[in-house]
């Protein structure tokens, strides 16, 4: 009876490791693999940078509306007018609020832009071990 267990067990751990080692990628897979990954990082990374270029622009203008909304605000209070202040108070709070969005938008894109960057140095590195990895099998 402990020779038909042995035999079963043996058997079976004999399936799952044959098994184990068929399910694992070629090295060769796993290279383009990590190729693949590392040609859509630097797509994202081109998107990102473009991103960033537009919300510099947005930026650059709503500073500008920021600027005019304030001169706009100061000769309201000269003018001493009630309404013209207020409505030029409102448009400073608007242009502020745009210029807050964009540069929070910018500074989202710019995190985007640094992740995207250590997530191809990292798949770098992994396609780097791999080809190391197939060269030392190749070696034996």
């Amino acid at each position: 009876m402990r020779t038909l267990i042995g035999w079963t067990v043996g058997a079976a751990c004999a399936t799952v490791i044959v098994t184990g080692l068929s399910a694992l990628p070629a090295p060769a897979q796993e290279t383009k693999s990590d190729r693949r990954e590392i040609r859509q990082d630097t797509r994202e990374i081109r998107g990102d940078r473009k991103e960033i270029a537009k919300d510099t622009k947005e930026v650059r203008g709503d500073y500008k509306d920021v600027q005019a909304s304030r001169q706009k605000l100061r000769e309201a209070y000269k003018s001493g007018d009630p309404t013209a202040i207020k409505a030029a108070r409102e448009n400073y709070q608007k242009s502020r609020g745009a210029l807050r969005g964009d540069v929070k938008d910018r500074r989202q894109d710019a995190r985007d832009l640094h992740q995207d960057k250590q997530d191809r140095r990292e798949d770098v590195r992994d396609l780097h071990e791999d080809q190391r990895q197939a060269r030392a099998r190749q070696a034996k």
